[in-house]
């Protein structure tokens, strides 16, 4: 079944830029992999693919992605100084384009990102309206768009896990609109992206990140 379409696919967002696809999808995708890291980045490694690749400098994608990595909103007038202001702030940021990649989305962006001793990649996808889809984390399958609140868990695959983590947030009251789990394979490390109508509580968010076979949880609220 096809998805439905919102009136904010079709309008778009408020935005600063010429295209949603090149500006504000760009700022939502740098905004969204900043939550993943939990931090602003100190550095950045930027691969523009395919059509972003082409015209990434002309569109005002560039500038997109620094304003999203220091978190401007996507309607914020700085973005067409994001350059200057990431030069002042001393963010250090490379960007590289990869003009034919056939396995991804036409406008996709891999950030890499560096803060201290934390790392983080991400692959983003811009579908159009300022739509986004975060496609993969750290080489894990991810598939969420940011519009909801996003718990991702890093995790051994043991069995049980994907109902536990689920009874976990329906006791919090918290309800899940969708759930992925990618895996490196059986008995290895697993990734759980749930989407949520709702943040998860503290007390249940540390509860999560204390068991032992639970490696990592971040929580990624609406951008």
């Amino acid at each position: 079944m096809p998805e439905k379409s919102s009136v904010f696919d079709m309008i778009g967002p408020v935005m600063i830029g010429p295209s949603s696809s090149h500006t504000a999808g760009v700022v939502r995708i740098a905004r969204a992999a900043i939550r993943i890291l939990g931090a602003v980045p100190d550095e950045a490694e930027i691969i523009f693919y395919n059509s972003f690749a082409r015209t990434y400098e002309g569109h005002g994608s560039d500038r997109a992605i620094l304003a999203g990595l220091m978190d401007f909103e996507t309607d914020d007038k700085r973005i067409k100084q994001a350059i200057e202001i990431a030069a002042e702030k001393g963010l250090k940021y490379h960007f590289k384009s990869v003009g034919n990649a056939s396995t991804l989305h036409p406008n996709s962006i891999r950030l890499k990102l560096k803060k201290g001793n934390e790392e983080v990649e991400v692959l983003g996808e811009s579908k159009g309206g300022g739509v986004i889809n975060i496609a993969e984390v750290n080489g894990f399958r991810a598939n969420f768009n940011a519009s909801l609140h996003t718990i991702i868990i890093l995790a051994d695959d043991v069995k049980g896990s994907i109902a536990f983590v689920a009874d976990v947030l329906a006791h919090d009251d918290c309800n899940i609109a969708t759930m992925s789990v990618s895996r490196k394979g059986k008995r290895d490390l697993a990734c759980q992206v749930i989407e949520i109508d709702s943040p998860v509580k503290p007390v249940t968010f540390e509860y999560l990140k204390s068991l032992s076979w639970i490696k990592e949880v971040k929580s990624i609220p609406q951008i």
